[in-house]
């Protein structure tokens, strides 16, 4: 077999990997002697030379799968991780961090988080979203002028520094193009919702070879639209019968709360709420429609009676719950417009470009009604008054029950209440982002040289809509009696409530912005620097020098203006002026060629920054080929991820703990409230975070080693082992975690004089670590049949292990593979995609498959607790398949049309117990694994004017 043949069988699978998204037939290949910079390398060599797994995916393998965003991409790709970086992850509630991710979609290599993914446009860097600052968004690359996507599968901080631990995605985008070109695509789900639409053009005229000069246009305009929970029928959280429940007593129809405050008609001397009578149990939530003869809690849309068993709340045995995961939005709306604009001009041996990509990104969340709590967060004077029919029938049926509160008759009632009238709660974010890059790249004499220059900036902003209201002035309002809280089926508010509610609404009020500004210049030289009996030796040195800025702003009301909004969720406190750090690195690689068939990589970077110093970071790669037919790969190499501004200068924020179920851990090991047993009593620290500016870089080691096996033109497989080691992990410690560790983190529980906890330290620390291994294979093969030419293949990945332990002087936790988290990462074991293309004259078919396996499932209190066993509870999360079909039609002049049908079979997700009180994203399925839309269809038509 010739070493042509094999090179470039390696070039397209083995080296590159199987593509999740190569769904067509391979492109004529380029000459395979040409020599490239391939993502993660410095040295511009053959493709087949390289001894790092890189997957390239084409554009024309993105049209044939109907991906028209990168959010799309990600979420194919077996390599990516399965965290809480796309937008249906963040489509309820949030806070902390996450609150950073509006309007943000992430890319998460490995699972290592987006944080530690370095994502590159061209081959440079680009500014990190505007709000979160740490990250790229993907909403802002413009995929319609994307050529091809280069994914590095191994830790690359010994060339581009920060943040590449998990690996590089590298957005290459159309260059030297001539002609003017058109394209529409659109994606109709057959169930409604989440429709995606996208028209685009490009223009360019010029010829770098012929004229000199080429200058290319590209603009797009995509829309996605919403897909609420209620428009799919996998989305109810009221299953008991399979161990799930929703914990909210905030319901449409009001639930009565027992209340510390006095003269109401829930308390009583032990401020738990009253006794049922014939127990000792004492009842602090309790809904009229659930008590004995009422008309029941499903007797208003949405509602169901609260599983006080699954929740192991006895006290709530006659209080409802609400669906709130049906009334998240599951997929974001977003709107994305972006351009770009590139001017080239070649010099002899040299090209010199000016380039400015831009973009504008509006997502819009909209999530469940806020709930109202007269007690908890409004005063005394909102408690629902005597006015009549409506109290006299709360009480009189409460105290039928309960009788010990009838001497309590005529004053105001505390209750939950599910403001529906308020409408969903909506947070709309703009982002809009651009970068001027100008530069030149060329040969002089043997050496390639590349030099740039850049400024990019990410600028976001977050303004409510509907459903937030100010909070004094809805108080006020309820404490009228005009609004009633306590509506039966078939009632409705007033008019006159309505407009009362209306009044009080703070739409339009800028929660917070921020401004991410990165300027950049870089310079390398690549080239032989002398021969050995093997070949020529290969050199790269470069510099990277950059100045990185953050501006986060607050409430942007003026200060002696700011009237409180109701569960608003303000960081006025972390509120920065502008910040900056310089960045200022060396690098260099070399590529030895020991024998014929062995070659030896070496690199290294050093990275000064201000604030925490140098770090130096190695590489060593191999590349071995014993026969032509085989070639072994590996690395091993460092990196790192330098802190983001918010972890370093975030401001301390203080805030209460609002739950009734923390104890002291150092005089309650069991950690359950119980005022029965000393010191098992309820407390109510409050709970500081925020930023630490002594924070240093995390660290990590890591290694991958593989073969590729290429025993025809027709077939190739590889497989790469890989294992990443984290260290000095920047986390904020979740409470859970501290209090099941407290002999790890007592000095996190701030006590005052008595000893009694008032503060507990939650900020970021340098404190984690963690392992992470698996495997990847792939295998491709190909051939004719009939007139056409067949492509088969599979690309999989299968998670070893993935383990973490709080702090480096603690063990490590039980393995997270196959095991349901709350946040981060979702280990999978398995994911692979598969595909089968057949080409025959103007037509070309595509048959797919993407496969997520399961794993276990949350487990709620009461089930975990043994207190209730539900009859159709199953442990595990069934594994997710989908197929998809596309067909690619090229006989009409200038025109190609391309046809498909996603999730062929019209697969729901799997069911899941993915509901945390907190945010509830997700409610009855996994959005970090699965996706809602259903079958759709797909039309793409791009046609090419002379």
């Amino acid at each position: 077999m010739k070493l042509k043949t094999i090179a470039h069988c390696i070039a397209i699978i083995g080296v590159t990997g199987v593509s999740a998204t190569s769904a067509v037939a391979q492109e004529k290949p380029a000459d395979v002697t040409q020599r490239i910079e391939i993502t993660g390398s410095s040295i511009k060599r053959i493709a087949a030379e390289g001894a790092l797994p890189v997957e390239v995916i084409t554009r024309k393998q993105l049209e044939a799968s109907g991906i028209v965003t990168a959010e799309q991409l990600i979420s194919t790709l077996n390599i990516n991780g399965n965290g809480s970086d796309n937008l249906a992850s963040n489509a309820d509630v949030t806070s902390g961090a996450q609150r950073g991710n509006n309007g943000a979609t992430s890319a998460n290599l490995r699972g290592q988080g987006s944080d530690s993914t370095l994502v590159l446009l061209n081959g440079r860097r680009i500014a990190t979203h505007g709000m979160k600052g740490s990250a790229v968004d993907l909403n802002s690359i413009p995929m319609a002028a994307v050529e091809r996507v280069e994914i590095l599968k191994d830790g690359a901080s010994s060339t581009y520094g920060t943040d590449a631990i998990g690996g590089v995605i590298n957005f290459i985008l159309r260059k030297n193009y001539n002609g003017i070109e058109a394209q529409a695509f659109t994606d109709l789900t057959q169930q409604g919702g989440a429709d995606i639409h996208r028209v685009s053009m490009v223009g360019g005229f010029g010829n770098l070879d012929t004229d000199g000069y080429n200058v290319l246009i590209t603009g797009t305009h995509s829309e996605n639209q919403a897909l609420r929970g209620d428009q799919r029928s996998f989305v109810n959280t009221f299953q008991p019968n399979r161990g799930l429940s929703v914990d909210t007593r905030g319901t449409p129809f009001a639930t009565v709360f027992a209340t510390s405050l006095a003269n109401t008609i829930m308390s009583n001397k032990s401020n738990t709420g009253p006794i049922l009578p014939g127990t000792n149990q004492s009842m602090n939530a309790v809904n009229v429609l659930n008590l004995p003869g009422g008309a029941g809690c499903n007797s208003i849309d949405g509602m169901a009676a609260y599983d006080y068993k699954i929740w192991d709340v006895a006290s709530s045995k006659y209080a409802c719950a609400w669906d709130t995961g049906r009334a998240a939005v599951l997929q974001q709306p977003v709107t994305n417009d972006n351009f770009v604009s590139r001017a080239t001009f070649k010099v002899g041996e040299h090209q010199v470009f000016a380039e400015l990509v831009g973009s504008r990104v509006d997502v819009s969340k909209s999530f469940s009604p806020n709930q109202v709590s007269p007690g908890s967060n409004f005063p005394v004077s909102s408690f629902y008054p005597k006015t009549g029919a409506a109290y006299d029938m709360v009480f009189n049926s409460i105290a039928a029950v309960l009788p010990s509160i009838k001497s309590n008759y005529g004053a105001p009632i505390a209750y939950r209440w599910r403001c529906m009238e308020c409408g969903n709660r909506e947070i709309s974010t703009r982002t809009d982002a651009a970068r001027l890059q100008i530069g030149a790249d060329g040969q002089i004499g043997n050496w390639d040289y590349r030099v740039g220059l850049s400024r990019a900036y990410s600028e976001s902003q977050s303004t409510l809509g509907n459903g937030y209201n100010y909070t004094v002035a809805l108080a006020n309002a309820l404490g009228t009696g005009i609004i009633n809280p306590f509506l039966l089926p078939g009632q409705k508010q007033s008019q006159a409530a309505l407009d009362l509610i209306a009044s009080t609404s703070a739409k339009g009020v800028v929660l917070y912005g921020g401004k991410t500004t990165l300027t950049q210049a870089d310079a390398a030289i690549s080239g032989e620097i002398f021969k050995l009996p093997a070949g020529a030796v290969m050199a790269a040195v470069g510099t990277d020098l950059r100045k990185e800025e953050y501006t986060f702003n607050g409430d942007a009301r003026a200060a002696n203006t700011r009237p409180a909004i109701l569960n608003a969720p303000f960081d006025d406190a972390n509120a920065l002026p502008k910040v900056s750090r310089d960045i200022r690195a060396i690098y260099a690689e070399f590529l030895v060629p020991v024998f014929k068939n062995i070659e030896v990589t070496l690199a290294g970077r050093q990275d000064h920054y201000t604030g925490f110093g140098n770090t130096f970071n190695p590489k060593v790669a191999f590349r071995y080929t014993p026969v032509e037919q085989v070639l072994f790969r590996g690395s091993y190499n460092t990196g790192f991820r330098a802190p983001s501004f918010n972890q370093l200068f975030n401001g301390i924020t203080e805030s209460p703990y609002a739950g009734k179920d923390l104890v002291d851990p150092a005089t309650c090991p069991g950690l359950k409230a119980d005022s029965t047993k000393s010191g098992c009593g309820i407390i109510t620290p409050n709970t500081l975070t925020g930023g630490k500016a002594n924070l240093g870089p995390e660290t990590a080691k890591q290694a991958t080693v593989g073969v590729v096996w290429a025993p025809s033109k027709n077939f190739s497989a590889n497989m790469d082992l890989w294992e990443i080691r984290k260290e000095n992990t920047i986390t904020s410690l979740d409470l859970t975690t501290m209090l099941q560790n407290y002999n790890l983190f007592s000095a996190q529980f701030i006590r005052d004089a008595s000893g009694a906890i008032v503060q507990i330290d939650q900020r970021w620390v340098n404190a984690g670590s963690s392992i992470t291994r698996g495997l990847e294979v792939g295998a491709n093969a190909n051939g004719t049949i009939w007139n056409g030419k067949w492509t088969a293949a599979i690309d999989g990945s299968y998670l070893l292990e993935k383990k973490s332990r709080p702090t480096a002087n603690a063990p490590y936790g039980e393995s997270e593979v196959g095991r349901f988290t709350y946040t981060g990462d979702l280990g999978l074991r398995w994911k692979h995609t598969a595909y089968v293309t057949y080409t025959e004259g103007n037509w070309t078919t595509m048959f797919s498959q993407i496969f997520r396996s399961g794993y276990k499932d949350q487990v709620l209190p009461g089930v975990l607790n043994g207190l209730v066993s539900p009859s159709d509870y199953n442990p595990d999360v069934k594994s997710y398949s989908t197929f998809n079909l596309s067909a690619t039609y090229s006989g009409i002049k200038n025109m190609t049309l391309t046809a498909g049908i996603k999730n062929i079979l019209n697969t729901d997700p799997p069911f899941a117990i993915t509901y945390d009180s907190n945010s509830g994203a997700g409610s009855s399925w996994e959005p970090r694994v699965a996706d809602p839309r259903g079958r759709s269809f797909t039309l793409l038509a791009n046609y090419k004017f002379k």
